[in-house]
């Protein structure tokens, strides 16, 4: 089974770290308020898993 990226929206602050890490996988939502995952099973874990470990507020993972 296919790791899948996921962010808890309740809990994203909308820093952009992850956008600015990763723009292939993270994108701020049309409001520009939240993150949001555009590509779900990401090719680039490496890339994920920085934003997991930047993220202030722990709001990312993959299941």
């Amino acid at each position: 089974m296919a790791e899948k990226v996921v962010i808890d929206q309740i809990e994203c602050i909308g820093c952009e770290t992850c956008v600015e890490l990763c723009p292939e996988v993270f994108a701020l939502d049309e409001d520009g308020e939240k993150a949001e995952v555009i590509k779900e099973d990401a090719v680039d874990l490496d890339c994920v898993r920085e934003a997991i470990d930047s993220c202030p507020v722990e709001c990312i993972s993959i299941e």
